[in-house]
C-alpha cells in the first residue's frame, strides 16, 4: 500500500526531514501520494508547513515538536520549485564572521519570483535577484561573493581578507577563481588577494 511505502521512506530519512509531494513520485501518482500525505498529517504523523511541503518533525521532551531551520525550509522550498537559492548578502556576512548582525529577516535571492512564506513562526523572504548576483549559489564562493556584496567596494579591509580566506578549502579557492569572472568586476583584485592567502 502506498501510504506504508511513503511512511517507510519518511521515517527512513529521520525525524526533522523535509519533503515535497514531488520528492514521493516514484511510489505512486501525484493524487495518490497527495492523499496519503493528507492522511499521515491528519494522523499527526507529519506536519504540513506550508501549502506542498511537510516535514517529519523533531521532537523535544522539553519543547515538543520543533520547527525546522528557516534555512532548510528555505532550501526544501526552493528544490519543490526548481529554484537556485543564495543567501542574503546580510546572512552570508554573519555566517562567514564579518558582522556580529544576526539579520531580523530570514531572507534569500532567488531566481523564482519574489514571495514570502510563512512557516509557524518563521517568516521567509525569496527576492528575485540578476544572474550575477546567483553566482556560486549553495556554494562556499556564493557566501563570499555575496558577502562581499554587504561590506561593499570601499569596505573591504585586510582583516576582511583575512577572514574571508580562513574559510576557505583548496576546492573553494578553485570555484572563486573559475567564477569571479561572472560577478561585478570591482571583486576580482580582491578574491585574487583572498584566494592568494594562506
Amino acid at each position: 500500500m502506498i501510504m506504508s511505502k511513503i511512511l517507510q521512506r519518511i521515517k527512513g530519512k529521520g525525524r526533522g526531514a523535509i519533503f515535497a509531494p514531488t520528492d514521493l513520485l516514484d511510489l505512486g501518482s501525484r493524487a495518490s501520494v497527495d492523499q496519503a500525505l493528507s492522511r499521515l498529517a491528519d494522523r499527526g504523523v507529519i506536519r504540513r508547513l506550508t501549502r506542498g511541503l511537510y516535514d517529519y518533525p523533531k521532537l523535544s521532551t522539553r519543547f515538543g515538536t520543533i520547527y525546522p531551520s528557516a534555512d532548510d525550509v528555505a532550501r526544501a522550498i526552493a528544490r519543490k520549485d526548481h529554484y537556485v537559492l543564495q543567501v542574503s548578502p546580510a546572512t552570508a556576512a554573519n555566517q562567514l564572521g564579518l558582522s556580529t548582525q544576526v539579520p531580523s529577516k530570514s531572507t534569500y535571492m532567488t531566481d523564482g519570483p519574489s514571495r514570502t512564506k510563512t512557516v509557524g513562526r518563521q517568516v521567509i523572504h525569496f527576492r528575485n535577484a540578476s544572474r550575477k548576483t546567483l553566482v556560486g549559489a549553495g556554494q562556499m564562493s556564493g557566501a563570499i561573493f555575496q558577502a562581499l556584496r554587504y561590506v561593499g567596494k570601499d569596505g573591504v579591509t585586510d582583516q576582511v581578507i583575512s577572514t574571508l580566506a580562513r574559510a576557505l578549502n583548496d576546492k573553494d579557492r578553485d570555484q572563486l577563481q573559475k567564477q569571479v569572472r561572472q560577478v561585478p568586476a570591482w571583486m576580482f583584485p580582491v578574491v585574487q588577494q583572498i584566494t592568494a592567502r594562506i
